[in-house]
């Protein structure tokens, strides 16, 4: 069931999704075409560790989430996105998410 913010924002093959999803331990991104129902690209702090050891759910994991979406999602030749807060607020982890996968490259 999608919430009111996510019934507005749809991604399309032009501008896929950027969805952003937020737990107690992690931080997840994905870039999803709603048109053909696919997952494109995603990245997560499940995927990225640091010299052996999990990465703490905190900014500098969804910066570095953020950088790893666009690094993905430029690799299969997507620069343009809608992106989708998910009904979180932007800021903090939102926030450092959003700016890295902007400097990263993608736009939105």
């Amino acid at each position: 069931m999608k919430g009111k913010l996510t019934k507005k924002i749809i991604g399309s093959t032009e501008r896929p999704r950027l969805s952003v999803f937020r737990s107690l331990g992690h931080i997840y991104a994905q870039v999803i075409d709603d048109d053909k129902g696919r997952t494109l690209a995603s990245a997560s702090t499940l995927g990225l560790k640091k010299a052996g050891k999990r990465i703490k759910n905190n900014i500098e994991a969804a910066k570095r989430v953020g950088e790893e979406i666009a690094k993905l999602s430029i690799a299969a030749g997507i620069k343009k996105v809608v992106f989708d807060r998910s009904g979180y607020v932007y800021h903090g982890k939102i926030a450092a998410l959003a700016q890295a996968a902007r400097s990263g490259g993608l736009e939105f």
